[in-house]
């Protein structure tokens, strides 16, 4: 087996497990780092002259806060997680738009929209961690 392989494996298991054992609160969080990671690779392919790539990461990162988007509770959450919605749905429409357009500059304005949701979802308190996500 090759390293980069057997890289991948481990990867695999490693966030698998880290699945299983995670609290909602830390799998939103992982979502969301997720959904960075997808987009600064697609900024990465995009740079390369990747499309095929880009577009596959760009896709992966619509999907994961597509995951998002459908966690929100918009009966529990009233305003705070409506508006989230219509961040997410924006957030999905402007990845649209990058991918279609190859624009850099799309894909950093939604990563800044994650980074600022997921500051404010990183700083609730651990009292709160468990309790019913409205993301």
């Amino acid at each position: 087996m090759n390293a980069s392989i057997a890289m991948q494996e481990y990867r695999q298991n490693h966030v698998q497990g880290g699945i299983e054992t995670a609290s909602p609160h830390r799998l939103v969080q992982m979502l969301m780092e997720g959904a960075l990671e997808k987009i600064m690779a697609a900024k990465g392919f995009l740079a390369a002259d990747e499309v095929a790539k880009k577009g596959e990461h760009i896709s992966w990162a619509i999907s994961i806060i597509d995951s998002l988007r459908s966690c929100l509770n918009l009966e529990v959450g009233g305003e705070f997680a409506e508006n989230l919605f219509d961040l997410y749905g924006y957030m999905e429409k402007r990845l649209l738009e990058a991918n279609l357009n190859n624009d850099p500059a799309l894909l950093d304005e939604v990563a800044q929209l994650i980074l600022q949701v997921k500051a404010g979802w990183d700083a609730i308190p651990a009292e709160y961690h468990n309790a019913t996500s409205t993301t």
